[in-house]
């Protein structure tokens, strides 16, 4: 008679516990155990709740390799879900062994769990060992399909049971917490095909509706968003939050319209991977000497070209969009150029806008020393610009798509027993679900495209498709993006310099992990889930394009590394330093605008205070963005810091101790960061680590 000692975990959130009736069967090398009920007197499963067992066998089992877990009906309770986070058993060698779960059993159903060491496929050598994987890869593949989301997009995850709803009414939609008169709420009908184990927690999504409903609320209550007058006082916009205030809101409102400041969010604003060095004025920006004076005595263009303190913002890739009508009144748009110069002073200064790619009489160059209102209108024109360049590509595209697809990938092609998805899961909880939500918001009829921005639904999509276009495997590798745009040694770059410091700590902990598991080249040549997992990416993610650079297969140790550690940080830290800001940056609407009422200028010393308040979003467009950028910008409960891994995947003792030292790192890291930021006049702390979230989860 062998004796196992059984506990069963359940999951902490609400509603985690389940009244069904669960049963477990033990395999083992030697024999497999009968199915045993397991049932105390009182409740069990409860949550939050550990649960002990014994289990008794005629003989020793051996090495204990699965377990099955049988969820069935209990007597006349109704069907409740459960969420199992782990099994762990206590062989009657003492040996301790552990199957983690860390999902959903919604229905009456059947859970093989595979002990917790990793093992890629030339690991495994037992029949029963080999044939689970691949039956749980054929399920998921089955039950998780790629669907087209826009044609020149990432797709995204289809499953084949749901069926979009009907509208009753299309002048009224059926959303779930509607508001009237501010109709872009969540509808939840849009995430309701997502299984539970995509789904928001019931502690988030409680946290994220509690912020978004009573304060849409209150906008519809004070008028906000049936107003669609212009802004009369630009001290009005700072009603709009009135309570919502911070160090760095408090700045922007007051220094929005300093050129160092305009220089400055280039550099540690939302959308800091935008500049690059000019070493060449572009034809298309005949920018010259008489232009740009202020440049100081003893100095030139060509001098300071030389010198590379001139740098280039050109938006070239909004170009030739179509704008729609908003609030009855036709937007406008346009793809300009800026060029800045970095002076003795240490600022980033701006020195001429263009509001066009293609200069002519019609499209003035516009400097500091125009009329007031002339150049502060020319910043906004570029700040608009910004808000596409930012929401459509280095935001929705770059972070949120992207990470989607990677982790798709990883839930069709890499069984829970692989080593890589035991690294890369926790940076894929939640993406699908706030995807979801994005897409019911954001990209979605009727939803912010359409109602708030210049370039509608349509316009704003096809921003993401170019860029997708245009998209590299180089550009998201960290240190060659620097390089490459000439900003590796530019001063006062702090996301440069903490983005650094994060990548660095992540790749020499993804390095540790990789190393473990693949101690040589060929055996990452001859691991087929991974080259399937990277083939499946460059298919679904880049669409196939070979000018991208993605990798169709690894074949090399450097080259998984490299990889791994740019898909772990797309999908944490990339995230945070163009989300975690947001609305901080984009609270004082004029530095961030959506929309724009009146065509960009083309002649100087017309701009009036009137035409710039005239030019800007009107009072509902103004709100509706913001309120979506406060929902977005703002964590909810449930939160899960970088490097903090509560669901145990690694057993072993070499990956738990690289997961100790990785959070070591980030906890020097964060005290450089807070120690620096003590100096400083406007804090950088988006990618504070303890700030970063270790998945795109908002």
């Amino acid at each position: 008679m062998a004796t196992y000692k059984v506990k069963v975990a359940t999951g902490t959130d609400l509603l985690s516990g389940t009244t069904d009736s669960i049963s477990l069967t033990i395999v083992g090398t030697q024999g497999e155990s009968h199915k045993q009920l397991l049932n105390h007197f009182g409740r069990d499963f409860a949550t939050g709740a550990v649960d002990e067992y014994t289990v008794r066998c005629q003989q020793d089992l051996g090495e204990l390799i699965i377990i099955r877990l049988y969820k069935e009906r209990y007597s006349f309770f109704p069907k409740n879900s459960w969420y199992c986070n782990y099994v762990q058993i206590c062989a009657p060698s003492g040996r301790i062994y552990h199957f983690p779960a860390y999902q959903w059993m919604d229905g009456y159903e059947t859970l093989a769990l595979r002990e917790a060491t990793g093992k890629t496929t030339a690991d495994d050598t037992l029949p029963i060992l080999l044939e689970h994987r691949k039956e749980e890869l054929r399920a998921k593949q089955d039950f998780y399909r790629w669907r087209v989301f826009v044609p020149g997009l990432p797709n995204y995850v289809h499953i084949p049971s749901y069926r979009p709803p009907v509208r009753r009414n299309p002048n009224r939609p059926e959303w779930n917490g509607y508001i009237p008169g501010f109709p872009i709420l969540i509808n939840f009908k849009a995430t309701k095909f997502l299984n539970s184990n995509l789904r928001f927690s019931f502690l988030k999504t409680a946290s994220f509706f509690y912020r978004l409903g009573p304060t849409a609320l209150a906008f519809k209550l004070r008028g906000l968003v049936d107003c669609t007058r212009s802004w009369k006082r630009l001290k009005d916009i700072k009603k709009i939050f009135p309570t919502n205030k911070s160090l760095v809101t408090e700045y922007v409102s007051e220094h929005w319209t300093e050129d160092s400041f305009f220089g400055y969010q280039y550099l540690n604003g939302v959308n800091p991977g935008l500049l690059r060095r000019c070493t060449r004025i572009p034809d298309k920006f005949p920018v010259t000497d008489d232009m740009v004076a202020l440049l100081g005595e003893g100095t030139c263009l060509q001098a300071e070209l030389e010198k590379g303190n001139i740098y280039l913002a050109d938006y070239r890739i909004l170009e030739g969009i179509p704008t729609v009508e908003l609030n009855g009144r036709k937007q406008h748009h346009c793809a300009p150029l800026c060029l800045l110069h970095f002076g003795p002073e240490g600022n980033l200064m701006p020195i001429a806008i263009q509001l066009s790619q293609t200069p002519g009489p019609d499209c003035p160059i516009f400097l500091p020393s125009d009329s007031e209102w002339d150049w502060l209108l020319a910043k906004t024109w570029v700040r608009y610009a910004e808000f596409y360049s930012h929401e459509a590509i280095s935001h929705l595209l770059e972070t949120h798509l992207v990470a989607e697809a990677f982790g798709l990938a990883m839930l069709r092609q890499l069984p829970m027993c692989h080593p890589l998805y035991k690294l890369l899961v926790p940076h894929t909880r939640y993406t699908i679900q706030i995807n979801s939500i994005g897409r019911a918001i954001l990209l979605n009829e009727g939803g912010l495209s359409a109602r708030s921005m210049s370039l509608g639904l349509a316009g704003f999509a096809e921003v993401m498709v170019r860029a997708l276009s245009e998209l590299t495997y180089d550009s998201l590798y960290l240190p060659n993006d620097f390089v490459q745009r000439g900003v590796q040694d530019l001063p006062g770059y702090y996301y440069r310099d903490d983005s650094l410091a994060v990548w660095d700590a992540l790749e020499r902990y993804v390095t540790e992990i990789i190393t473990y598991y693949y101690p040589c080249d060929a055996a990452v040549e001859g691991d087929p889930e991974l080259q399937s997992w990277v083939q499946e990416i460059f298919k679904e993610c880049l669409l196939g394009r070979e000018s991208s650079g993605f990798p169709t297969c690894l074949r090399t140790v450097p080259e998984l590394i490299r990889y791994v550690t740019i898909v772990i940080y797309t999908c944490s830290a990339s995230h945070a330093a163009v989300n975690t800001g947001q609305l901080e940056f984009t609270a004082w609407m004029p530095n961030f605008p959506s929309s724009m009422r009146n065509p960009p200028m083309q002649a100087k010393g017309l701009t009036t205070y009137e035409t710039f308040m005239d030019t800007l979003p009107d009072v509902k467009t103004t709100c509706i963005v913001l309120l979506v950028l406060w929902t977005l910008s703002r964590e909810p409960d449930d939160r899960r810091p970088l490097g903090h891994f509560p669901d145990i995947h690694f057993v072993e003792e070499a990956p738990r101790r690289s997961i100790e030292t990785f959070r070591q790192r980030l906890s020097q890291i964060s005290h450089h960061i807070r120690q620096r930021n003590k100096c400083l006049p406007i804090p950088y702390y988006y990618l504070d680590p303890v700030l970063i979230e270790n998945s795109i989860s908002i």
